[in-house]
């Protein structure tokens, strides 16, 4: 039986693009409306290629370049339901963190399994009172009347994540704004240099590894300084430590040297200032003590004196 003309072009426009791009992914694009679908593939315009398949035709085509692509093959095992093929020069993490990017909020219309937890948080709304107080309650929304206006009492998980979305809770949501489908790619794997990623793989935070590395980075430039390892990094600043210490050494001990010589000149101006205050003021309290007073000798002091004179 031959096979159709359009089964063989298919195949070999998938084979073209996978050999010429060297991360290759396989994305679920099930529930996803043409309109938003249209939008995700505008919005990797420049940074990836996506293409919607049939899932024979692309396992066909993973099949033909795992001759020229080793380990390819195993990403066709993430080939399920309705699948594109993505293509792109980006590393898989940038693909990832891209697609993410692309996708979107969407309301329920009930019967979808909950994506993660949906909570209703406490306080206003945006209702006047009325019946929409008993319709919110129905919904198992602790919603009450209060200061003329309908408040939600408490914060309440809804529906855990996993679980069916009822129909009255996903009409509730909708008319507080509160959207808990993501609409989106969703990526199931990725091909890179004999590589398959998993989701769980790629999905980091890359702010926080990217400080993680920065505190990482100045945590090592510390010690380094600390323990006196010289690198690039650190030989000036370890230069102009050992240079300060050598003049503050230098100082201390009273050893002239050019970067000292100012300083140690102006310390000794000090000293002999204070030496010099030191005499004046030793001087003045010498000027200023009482001398003792001369008495004068009696008439017989004298004569016995002379007679006490050698002759």
């Amino acid at each position: 039986m031959a096979v159709a003309e359009w089964k063989t072009g298919e195949i070999t426009t998938l084979t073209k693009m996978i050999l010429e791009n060297p991360v290759v992914g396989i994305v679920n694009i099930s529930n996803i409306p043409a309109p938003q679908l249209q939008q995700m593939r505008n919005g990797l315009q420049g940074i990836a290629a996506l293409r919607v398949t049939k899932n024979t035709l692309l396992s066909l085509a993973l099949k033909q370049v795992g001759s020229k692509i080793k380990g390819i093959e195993k990403i066709s095992e993430a080939i399920d339901g309705e699948t594109a093929v993505i293509a792109t020069e980006k590393n898989p993490f940038r693909l990832y963190k891209e697609i993410e990017r692309t996708k979107t909020k969407a309301p329920a219309k009930g019967g979808e399994t909950a994506q993660k937890d949906i909570i209703i948080e406490k306080g206003e709304t945006p209702f006047k009172p009325g019946p929409i107080v008993g319709e919110l309650q129905s919904a198992g929304i602790p919603a009450a009347i209060e200061g003329g206006a309908v408040v939600i009492k408490q914060t309440k998980t809804l529906v855990k994540k996993g679980e069916k979305i009822p129909v009255d809770v996903a009409k509730m949501l909708t008319r507080l704004e509160i959207f808990p489908r993501e609409i989106g790619l969703d990526l199931r794997a990725v091909y890179e240099n004999e590589m398959i990623f998993t989701p769980d793989i790629l999905k980091v935070d890359s702010d926080q590894i990217l400080s993680n590395f920065q505190q990482a980075a100045w945590g090592s430039f510390n010690l380094a300084l600390k323990i006196g390892y010289t690198t690039t990094a650190t030989i000036t600043p370890l230069l102009r430590k050992a240079y300060c210490d050598v003049v503050t050494v230098a100082k201390y001990c009273n050893i002239l040297i050019p970067e000292t010589a100012k300083s140690l000149f102006a310390k000794a101006h000090l000293q002999a200032q204070a030496v010099q205050s030191q005499l004046k003021s030793y001087s003045k309290q010498k000027d200023d003590s009482p001398q003792p007073k001369k008495t004068e000798d009696s008439g017989e002091e004298k004569t016995n004196k002379k007679k006490n004179l050698p002759k």
